[in-house]
């Protein structure tokens, strides 16, 4: 028999989503150079391992990030036995949305709290000013911010499955984030552009995730099966 066949719906899926991630993490990694530049930006701090240097620069938290890939790959073996010891239904499904949620976004918010190199606290309000003069590199990153919760949210929130409630939410983290950026003097840019990218990568990686969104607004929630009652 074909093993491909024999696998269950929801283990099917849950590969995919596992694929589809990989393949973003690949696109995230090839958008900032060749591999062994990103091996060298990575390593670069443990040659002065200082506090500042592994929590407070893009390097630092780049490596703690990779570092911590096995543990929250852990996480999810563990949060998916616990749920399929009790009969929940997509156990593995529901356990790699959370960690991949908070795996993939929260890296990305520290490094936007971290401080600048601007004169003080800078707002702009313009949309598309700031746009004309980033990076490819700034553009990226700014898309890939709330990317991992538009992409896993709506597979572990069926209340947000849809692309204008995406919006909406990482719309609002991202507005969060740069009021943050401002009252903490941070030395950075607080940028209307940097709002309209982190919400369009949001939204465009909920689509990319799309197929499996009526799986999750059909009924896979996060409770037990029922047993059936036998008569007697």
């Amino acid at each position: 028999m074909d093993h491909s066949t024999s696998l269950s719906a929801p283990a099917r899926r849950t590969r995919r989503i596992v694929i589809a991630a990989l393949a973003v993490l690949g696109a995230a990694i090839a958008a900032f150079g060749p591999v062994d530049t990103v091996l060298r930006m990575l390593f670069m701090p443990l040659r002065r391992p200082t506090w500042h240097v592994l929590f407070g620069t893009f390097n630092g938290v780049a490596l703690i990030t990779v570092a911590a890939l096995p543990l929250a790959a852990l996480a999810v073996w563990a949060l998916a036995r616990r749920r399929s010891a009790t009969g929940v239904t997509s156990a593995w499904r529901l356990s790699l949305a959370e960690v991949g949620i908070v795996y993939g976004t929260v890296p990305w918010v520290w490094i936007i709290l971290l401080p600048g190199d601007e004169d003080g606290a800078v707002v702009s309000l313009v949309p598309l000013r700031d746009l004309l003069m980033m990076e490819t590199s700034q553009i990226i990153g700014n898309l890939l911010v709330f990317a991992a919760l538009g992409f896993l949210a709506p597979l572990r929130f069926a209340a947000l499955a849809s692309v204008p409630r995406i919006l909406a939410l990482a719309g609002g983290c991202s507005v969060l984030v740069e009021t943050v950026q401002y009252v903490l003097r941070l030395d950075r840019v607080s940028s209307v552009d940097d709002v309209l990218l982190n919400t369009a990568g949001a939204g465009l990686a909920a689509l990319a995730s799309l197929p499996w969104w009526r799986v999750t607004a059909g009924g896979s929630s996060d409770r037990p099966r029922s047993v059936p009652v036998v008569p007697r």
